[in-house]
């Protein structure tokens, strides 16, 4: 009863249900593993105007400032303080650490953030949670982040590509497919979604999965890792990439070769990605609204920092977007960031 509910909250874009305290602004959180709720009842606000500092992993992905943009929205109209604290490179681990340790030192009541590492993060972390700040994660699904937390905030991975391989199932599963994976970075949001992909893929005999190789998250990772699958395997028909970014560099790799029969799947939702698929250029995407998440953050941050969040994790909403699809989305780029190139 829970999950339909859940489900039916989604489909309506975070309706409010008037009878719980947190359910107005996000779904009802679902508990996180055992061992892994960080007390919401510890948490102990400095200042009377909140501030949070938020942490993606990198400046240098959009869909993380399309959450920052969500997560300004909120805290605008709540009268809190916020500020985006980042490294330009999602490979640069050692640069994040460097600024969740500054932010320790600062007057700061709670810290949102993402990481490509969570081993790494984790020790820094718990030293925020043991100060008092609240701890929230975006942009992830993890059940035990490997230090107590006070709540995470994103769509299923998993089950976002599943779906995606579900459709391309669907789509293109009639007749026999070489299919190539680009992976992120290793960690668990590479994991989850290049599993959630194979495991939707691995019942359909059509499918023979040929390389599996890293594409660092970027379009120049992308790029890189497209140009090497297409050369050492000319006979791939499909790429995954586990984000859009990496799909956009592959798409400019099968370009350059002249391959413009592939199909090109990608994940995230990002307003380029959207563009690319509108234009043509990249087949599908799962769009994981990375505009409503930011939202849904922020709404549960602040209700955390007022001891009425129960903790947990917040499950956002995914659609798989194709060519009509994507252009639906980005004829309503109010929530977008960036906004489209053009009007659609």
């Amino acid at each position: 009863m829970l999950k339909q509910l859940t489900n039916t909250m989604l489909a309506l874009g975070f309706t409010a249900l008037a009878t719980t305290a947190w359910a107005e602004d996000y779904p009802k959180p679902v508990p996180l593993a055992d061992g892994a709720q960080a007390p919401i009842e510890a948490i102990k606000p400095k200042n009377e105007k909140f501030r949070v500092a938020y942490m993606p992993p990198a400046t240098e992905f959009n869909y993380y400032i399309a959450i920052g943009e969500g997560i300004k929205a909120v805290a605008a109209e709540e009268g809190v303080e916020v500020f985006m604290l980042a490294p330009q490179s999602g490979a640069d681990i050692n640069g994040q650490m460097g600024m969740i340790q500054d932010v320790l030192t600062q007057d700061v009541d709670a810290i949102i953030f993402g990481t490509h590492d969570e081993f790494a993060a984790a020790p820094l972390l718990k030293q925020a949670v043991d100060k008092g700040m609240a701890v929230v994660m975006i942009n992830s699904d993890i059940p035990n982040f490997p230090t107590p937390i006070h709540g995470v905030v994103g769509y299923s991975q998993r089950n976002g590509t599943h779906k995606l391989a579900d459709w391309a199932s669907e789509t293109f599963g009639s007749e026999p497919l070489k299919v190539a994976v680009i992976e992120g970075q290793p960690g668990y949001h590479s994991t989850e979604r290049v599993g959630g992909f194979l495991d939707g893929i691995k019942d359909n005999e059509n499918f023979d999965v040929v390389v599996s190789i890293d594409g660092k998250w970027n379009v120049e990772g992308g790029n890189t890792a497209g140009m090497d699958i297409l050369q050492s395997h000319p006979d791939v028909d499909m790429i995954f990439a586990a984000n859009d970014y990496m799909i956009i560099g592959a798409s400019l790799a099968a370009k350059a070769l002249g391959r413009s029969d592939i199909v090109l799947l990608g994940n995230d939702g990002d307003t380029s990605g959207l563009e690319e698929i509108a234009a043509g250029n990249v087949t599908a995407t799962v769009n994981t609204s990375p505009f409503l998440m930011g939202k849904a953050a922020m709404h549960a941050t602040i209700d955390a920092l007022e001891g009425t969040y129960p903790g947990g994790w917040i499950e956002t909403p995914t659609s798989i977007e194709d060519k009509d699809g994507a252009i639906r989305v980005l004829q309503e780029p109010e929530k977008l960031f960036p906004q489209p190139s053009k009007s659609y």
